[in-house]
């Protein structure tokens, strides 16, 4: 395997924290192109003293003047200008894009034009524009190889076969930490109950998401983008011990699934090396400590997010651009504590009352050159509640030059 040269977007995060440990686990297979991210612009410092990169970008113009001021003697970028130009540096290879959210859309778009592969962690890009991305990607012949555990687990139970031979793709969630709470008690729960994940340990946002069954939700909006299959044939179990990723179901009645510990560093290794397979260096599956292997039934009636999901995809169009628009909102004000859990638990989310043509929020975010923050507004507009009472967005501060995430 020639060496790869990797341009992490995101690199202050989960994901992109990983990828980096990759890389110190198997030096001799990739080198760092350029390191992105939100405002971490300490740890985005040290990374940048230890791998070396040819430029350094800090979306926050604040984070970015901190970095250039501790004269590390990269060129510092900012802006989302900055992060695109880091994602589609002319010596990378591959880009990781692990930007939480929307904002990882117009980066990754742009590296695909650029006609660079993509290590996709960020789901929201699919979600929000998988109708346009996927063509573009086969129109610029680059390969878009999936992060998330689950759609790894896919890609590599699908390799060889052939997609009419499939009957169905069965996403494995764990039911995060409030799988077993009544639906009275999820109108209680605490941001810290719903950040309490027990098998994975992820970001933020994807936690909560995760235990909302929201997360679940978007993979599957991101696997029929992916794979091509039909939301009647894509179905979610609920498997406590995320031991088993995902499944494939063929016609012949034959299940492959794809099992591993829970360690994100494994799928994001098999992406990173992917068509070739590396030793991972990480523990193996001891089968026989394995504890049983249990799955059921996701609950619709406590986990209304899921339900969304699928309505969403069947709408098409602009409808899951805006349910993935409202989910991130609802989240990160959860977060500050803004909303009762039951805004972010019980699904109330607002969606579109006709679903537009996804080239009318392609317009806001490309040709107008509007942010992650205007172009989910945008989405916004018009949209009714699905739930019980109508859900209040913030206004947009002033002064501020996008859509704020928690910072990673």
């Amino acid at each position: 395997m020639q060496t790869k040269s990797l341009s992490i977007i995101g690199s202050t995060g989960s994901i992109g924290r990983s990828a980096l440990e990759i890389v110190d686990l198997h030096p001799e297979k990739f080198e760092v192109t350029a390191l992105a991210a939100y405002r971490n612009s300490r740890l985005l410092f040290e990374q940048c003293r230890k791998y070396r990169p040819k430029v350094a970008a800090l979306y926050d113009p604040e984070a970015a003047d901190e970095l250039t001021r501790a004269r590390t003697g990269l060129r510092v970028l900012t802006g989302m200008d900055g992060v695109i130009e880091a994602a589609c540096h002319p010596d990378t290879d591959l880009v990781v894009s692990a930007i939480s959210g929307a904002a990882g859309l117009l980066p990754t778009y742009h590296a695909i034009r650029a006609g660079k592969d993509i290590a996709l962690a960020n789901k929201e890009a699919l979600v929000t524009a998988g109708e346009l991305l996927i063509p573009l990607s086969r129109e610029h012949h680059t390969r878009l190889i999936p992060i998330d555990s689950e759609h790894s687990a896919l890609n590599q139970c699908l390799r060889g076969a052939r997609i009419e031979d499939v009957k169905r793709l069965v996403l494995t969630a764990s039911g995060g930490p409030l799988l077993d709470r009544s639906k009275t008690e999820l109108e209680t729960v605490s941001v810290e109950e719903a950040l309490n994940h027990p098998t994975w340990n992820m970001g933020l946002k994807i936690t909560i998401d995760s235990a909302t069954l929201m997360n679940k939700g978007l993979e599957v909006i991101e696997a029929h983008h992916l794979f091509g299959v039909p939301p009647d044939r894509i179905s979610v179990v609920i498997h406590p011990q995320s031991l088993i990723h995902s499944l494939v179901e063929f016609i012949d009645g034959t299940f492959l699934a794809q099992m591993s510990i829970t360690d994100m560093k494994s799928p994001i290794l098999y992406a990173l090396t992917y068509p070739e397979r590396s030793e991972s260096r990480l523990p193996s599956l001891n089968l026989c400590r394995l504890p049983g292997l249990e799955f059921r039934e996701p609950d619709p009636d406590r986990f209304a997010c899921l339900r969304l999901a699928y309505e969403a995809l069947q709408a098409g169009g602009t409808c899951p651009t805006v349910l993935n628009a409202a989910n991130e909102i609802a989240v990160e004000r959860f977060l500050k504590g803004e909303l009762p859990s039951e805004f972010a638990c019980g699904g109330m989310v607002i969606m579109p009352a006709t679903s537009s043509p996804l080239t009318f929020l392609w317009r806001h975010w490309l040709l107008d050159g509007q942010d992650a923050y205007s172009s989910q507004e945008a989405a916004l507009r018009g949209g009714k509640c699905s739930g019980c009472r109508p859900l209040a967005f913030p206004e947009r501060p002033a002064g501020r030059p996008g859509y704020r995430r928690p910072a990673n």
